[in-house]
C-alpha cells in the first residue's frame, strides 16, 4: 500500500477542489442556459393582499396590481374599498421565450382626482416554476423603500411549450423528412 505524504495530499485536495469548482461553475452555466432556453406560457393567479398599507388620508383605498415580466404587463381589476385586504382572483397569461428570471408585482391604489399612488411592489423568482412545473399560492414581501409594506399571495403554473422540430414520429418520404407538424 503506498502512503501519500503531505505534500501529495496537499496537493490531491488542491485538484479535487480544482474539479470541484469547475463542476459547480459548469452547472451554474447549465443552469443559466436551461433558465433562458424557458419556453412556453406562464399563468399567474393574483389571490389577494393583506396588511397594506391606505396612501388614502379619508379612505380605505381602491387597490390594483400591474403585473410585469420583462415587457409583457397586465393589470387587475380595481378591487374598490377593499384597503389593506384586497381580494382579485384573477388569472393571466404570459408568454414566455428566452431568459427571464422574476415577476414583479406593483400594487397600486387607484385615486379619482389624482395620479395613483404606489403602495410597494413584490418581486417572485420564477426559477423554481420552470423547474417543478408549479408554485402553490405563497404570500410574497410588498416592499416600498426597502420597507415593508405588507404580503400579496399568488399561485404560479408554467406549461413548457412543445418543440416544433421533427420527432421521432415523422415519416422518411423519398429520402425527405415530412413532419408530423402539418
Amino acid at each position: 500500500m503506498h502512503h501519500l505524504d503531505k505534500k501529495e495530499i496537499g496537493e490531491r485536495i488542491k485538484e479535487s477542489f480544482s474539479r470541484l469548482h469547475f463542476l459547480s461553475l459548469l452547472l451554474l452555466k447549465f443552469s443559466a442556459l436551461n433558465r433562458s432556453m424557458a419556453e412556453g406560457t406562464l399563468e399567474v393567479v393574483l389571490v389577494g393582499a393583506k396588511g397594506l398599507e391606505s396612501t388614502d388620508f379619508l379612505s380605505g383605498g381602491d387597490p390594483y396590481a400591474i403585473l410585469s415580466c420583462r415587457t409583457q404587463e397586465k393589470k387587475s381589476s380595481v378591487a374598490s374599498g377593499q384597503g389593506a385586504c384586497p381580494e382579485w382572483n384573477e388569472t393571466f397569461l404570459f408568454s414566455i421565450s428566452g431568459s427571464v428570471d422574476e415577476l414583479k408585482i406593483k400594487l397600486m391604489d387607484k385615486d379619482t382626482f389624482t395620479a395613483d399612488d404606489i403602495v410597494g411592489e413584490a418581486t417572485i423568482p420564477l426559477e423554481t416554476v420552470f423547474a417543478e412545473g408549479s408554485v402553490p399560492t405563497m404570500a410574497y414581501n410588498v416592499v416600498k423603500d426597502e420597507n415593508y409594506c405588507g404580503e400579496v399571495r399568488v399561485g404560479l403554473k408554467f406549461t413548457h411549450q412543445r418543440s416544433r422540430g421533427f420527432s421521432v414520429e415523422d415519416e422518411n418520404i423519398g429520402g425527405w423528412r415530412q413532419s408530423s407538424l402539418e
